[in-house]
């Protein structure tokens, strides 16, 4: 199977906040809460949202708002480990029929991008407002993405690379490139597909010449 059949399912399989909200057991009221908590913290950043502004969206005070969340720390954080699983079920969808070590790679790369540059994504801009989290709760958000980034460890473990080559250090290049594309992309030159396709293509040269 190729990487473009792979990216067929993965479209087909393709996970949203929405979606996880859906299937998370909660009420609806509770879920509206987390949806319009997740577009706000994604609009705004989350030094710039309140919790009055979540409960202004949903149409609730202050008090009837905290019967459903601790904090906007908790809330942030739950949400940030919510958006992270979407991320994580994205990529492992699109690199479950692959084999090959090097298609696999090229598979969560080009998600990635998919993820990353989606202008309708909720995703990315809650992962990316990390530095805006109080220090008191960014070591928890650390201990999810170190979880999140075990995927490309894994990966990355299989290439042939030159023994010469240091896996962690490869890997930390490839996901700092990748974490900070939208810093820099801008349409039409090439489409996030292939730019994640570029992207390994450059990394794959690189390692291949060693």
């Amino acid at each position: 199977m190729t990487v473009g059949d792979s990216r067929e399912m993965t479209s087909a399989a393709k996970s949203t906040l929405a979606g996880a909200l859906q299937d998370s057991g909660l009420s609806d009221r509770h879920r509206d809460i987390l949806d319009a908590a997740a577009a706000l913290f994604a609009e705004r950043g989350y030094a710039a949202t309140s919790v009055r502004d979540i409960g202004e969206r949903v149409g609730l005070l202050g008090g009837s708002l905290y019967h459903y969340i601790k904090s906007k720390e908790a809330l942030f954080v739950r949400i940030h480990d919510i958006a992270l699983q979407v991320a994580e079920d994205r990529i492992r969808a699109a690199i479950a029929p692959l084999s090959d070590p090097w298609a696999r790679l090229e598979a969560a790369c080009v998600t990635m991008m998919e993820i990353q540059l989606d202008p309708n994504s909720l995703t990315m801009p809650l992962m990316n407002d990390f530095a805006s989290a109080p220090a008191e709760i960014r070591e928890r958000l650390v201990e999810k993405r170190d979880t999140f980034e075990l995927v490309f460890r894994d990966l990355i473990a299989a290439l042939p690379l030159d023994p010469a080559l240091d896996r962690g250090v490869y890997r930390l290049l490839l996901l700092t490139l990748l974490n900070n594309v939208s810093g820099w992309y801008r349409p039409g030159r090439m489409t996030p597909d292939e730019l994640g396709r570029q992207i390994l293509r450059i990394f794959r040269h690189e390692a291949e010449k060693q």
